[in-house]
């Protein structure tokens, strides 16, 4: 489960058709920003970890410092987090090349 899939989901009120596409896009930003703030309290709670917790979902502390100094209070810095595990599982169970 990814954090995004858990948390409390905004409960938006059904609206007419006429109102609806006006208010796409705030609704739409609306989620964006709590979507960022609720993984970034995520993303706070990893520092509780040891490090053989982070190495067993795949990052590093420092991975994770990283991570939170270059994302803004309203940026994702799950999506930098997810990148940098994608990247160390390619390069810790890729097998050497036969030479």
């Amino acid at each position: 489960m990814s954090t995004t899939d858990c948390g409390t989901e905004l409960d938006l009120l059904h609206r007419t058709s006429a109102t609806k596409g006006r208010s796409t896009g705030l609704v739409q930003r609306t989620k964006s920003v709590w979507r960022a703030f609720r993984n970034r309290l995520a993303a706070n709670g990893l520092h509780d970890l040891d490090d053989r917790q982070l190495n067993d979902i795949g990052i590093t502390r420092h991975d994770l410092v990283k991570a939170l100094d270059r994302s803004s209070v309203l940026d994702d810095p799950s999506l930098l987090l997810s990148r940098a595990a994608r990247e160390r599982a390619r390069t810790r169970f890729a097998r050497p090349a036969n030479r």
